[in-house]
Formats: structure tokens, C-alpha cells, sequence
């Protein structure tokens, strides 16, 4: 009996062939999805990674607490300390009638580099804003003057906007008599930074309101600027305020110009606009520290209207 043989395998086998290393081909949907994925990953790299815009500037506006800082710069080096006292309560007194926030600071506080000291009620000025960002106003008034309307508040007198806007003196000359650089007509009260008045040969110092903010820091920068106080002006930081004013437009565009009885009367015995009686403010501009013309002497008239009015919260020097 025969068996059949297994088929022999072929003496002659093909050559050994390595699988190909490449990947199949892939289909167009499954390509769509990937390209999709890459670039989602890529959208939210750059998200994460990619430059911020920074969000829109906007002023800081102060909540008005205090509405009013009222800023006086004293001299205790050369004034009496019972007349000093009652330029303290006279600040004091007034504030807590309205929620005010009184700030007695010295003079020799602040250091001008050897400008004259006066310069350091502008410094001042700087500094009240620094110390009291959500003020609405610094008021700043010399130490030379009383408030003699305890009862009216800033407001009613000159800071309301429809109040002011009566108040402004339009198209007036800074320096006058005929400055060609003069006030604006066009300026609104609620945009107004920088409210003062101005006697017979210029602007007056010794009372001035700003507007707390940016165009503020500005302002009292610009003004109290190292050039200006080391420049040899004649009446210091006055003549720096009104050579800025009129070579600034975007300083002479904010300032509001009101009449000097307003909240800058003179004392009683000048010239001008003297002090009357009802009247809101009365600044002492020739009084000294010593002798017969002394703001101890001066002070008594007002001491006295003060007392007779509101009690003896005033107290006689």
C-alpha cells in the first residue's frame, strides 16, 4: 500500500520582506477631526499665553468722604500760640458743622530746597490729596483768615455746580487790567478743577479750591514744579500760578474765576474788597506777627463778630 508523500515546500521561497513602517492611509473625516483638535489646542495656548489688553482707563472718582478737607499751613515759629488756637477752632468748629475734615499742618513740615517758604502751602496742598483720596475738595485758606459763615456750607457758598456756574467770570483777564490770556467761556461748573478769585493786580493765593483727581495731581505738580520754585519770581508761588495759567491751556481750561468776596475778603481796613459784614471769608493780608499791627490785634474785630453769632466756641485772643 502506497501513502501519498506531503507536498514538499518549494525549494526556491521568496525573498524575506519586512512590514512597511508606514501607518495606513487615513480616511478625510478622521484628518478633519485631528486638524480640528490641533488647532483648538492651539486657541486655547494662545488664550492663556497671549498678550493682555489692559481694560479701558477710568478716572478714580471720590466718594466724598470727607466732602471737604480744609487745609491751613501755620507759622508757629513766628505767631502766637492763643492766636494759632483760634485759627485751629475756627477750621475745626466749621468742619464738624458740615462733615468736613480740618488739616492744620506747619510750615517747616515741608522742605522747598531753598525756595521761600511760602511755596510749602503748595506742597501742602499735594500732600492733602495724598492723605485723603476720596475727598471730593481741599480747601486750602491761609492762616490769615477766618471763616465768618460757620452756618453756610461750602456748597451753598461755591462748589454746587449751578451755584458756581452763576459765580464764574467769563472771558476776564488773569493779570489785569488787560492780560490777553483770559478765562473761558464755555466752561461748565461741574467741570470745573480749580476755583479762585482775584484782587487788583492778580490771582489771590490765600484761598483756592481744587477738585480732587487725576487733573488735580496734575495741577499742584505742574505748579509746584522744581523750575518754578527755583526761578526767581517776585511774589513766589502767586506769579508761578499765573505764568502757568496762561501758558497751559489745558490748566486755564479747568480754573474757575469767581468774585474776591466770595471766599477771599480782604480784611476790613484794605482797599477793594474789604471784608463787610455777612460775608463768607476774611483773610488778615496785612496783619503781622508782632507790634501794633499785629493778627492778634487784627483778629479781636472778628473774634468779637464770631462770638456774638455762633457763641463762645470762638474764643477772644
Amino acid at each position: 500500500m502506497h501513502f501519498a508523500y506531503p507536498p514538499r515546500k518549494n525549494s526556491n521561497p521568496p525573498p524575506f520582506r519586512p512590514r512597511s513602517s508606514k501607518l495606513p492611509l487615513l480616511r478625510p473625516s478622521r484628518l478633519r477631526t485631528i486638524f480640528l483638535l490641533l488647532v483648538a489646542i492651539a486657541g486655547v495656548f494662545w488664550f492663556f499665553s497671549g498678550p493682555k489688553k489692559d481694560a479701558p482707563y477710568r478716572e478714580h472718582v471720590p466718594s466724598g468722604n470727607p466732602p471737604v478737607v480744609i487745609l491751613t499751613v501755620i507759622d508757629p515759629t513766628k505767631y502766637s500760640d492763643a492766636y494759632l488756637k483760634t485759627v485751629r477752632e475756627n477750621r475745626e468748629q466749621y468742619a464738624k458743622r458740615h462733615g468736613y475734615e480740618s488739616m492744620i499742618v506747619k510750615l517747616f513740615d515741608y522742605n522747598t530746597n531753598g525756595a521761600p517758604q511760602s511755596w510749602a502751602k503748595i506742597i501742602a496742598t499735594r500732600h492733602a490729596l495724598s492723605l485723603h483720596p476720596e475727598a471730593t475738595y481741599i480747601w486750602h485758606l491761609d492762616q490769615n483768615a477766618y471763616i465768618m459763615e460757620l452756618d453756610v456750607s461750602l456748597d451753598e457758598q461755591i462748589t454746587e455746580a449751578k451755584k458756581l456756574e452763576g459765580l464764574m467770570i467769563k472771558d476776564q483777564s488773569i493779570v489785569p487790567p488787560d492780560s490777553i490770556i483770559k478765562t473761558f467761556n464755555h466752561l461748565k461748573g461741574e467741570e470745573a478743577g480749580f476755583i479762585i478769585s482775584q484782587d487788583d493786580s492778580g490771582l489771590v493765593t490765600n484761598s483756592f479750591i481744587l477738585r480732587n483727581g487725576d487733573w488735580a495731581k496734575f495741577f499742584i505738580e505742574t505748579w509746584m514744579d522744581p523750575l518754578y520754585r527755583s526761578y526767581n519770581f517776585q511774589k513766589a508761588e502767586r506769579h508761578a500760578l499765573e505764568h502757568i495759567v496762561q501758558w497751559h491751556p489745558t490748566i486755564l481750561s479747568k480754573l474757575a474765576l469767581v468774585p474776591q468776596r466770595t471766599f477771599a475778603s480782604y480784611g476790613r481796613n484794605k482797599e477793594g474788597n474789604s471784608y463787610r459784614d455777612g460775608d463768607f471769608v476774611t483773610i488778615m493780608v496785612d496783619c503781622h506777627p508782632t507790634g501794633a499791627n499785629s493778627c492778634d490785634n487784627q483778629s479781636t474785630y472778628y473774634l468779637r463778630q464770631l462770638q456774638a453769632k455762633f457763641g463762645s466756641g470762638e474764643q477772644q485772643s
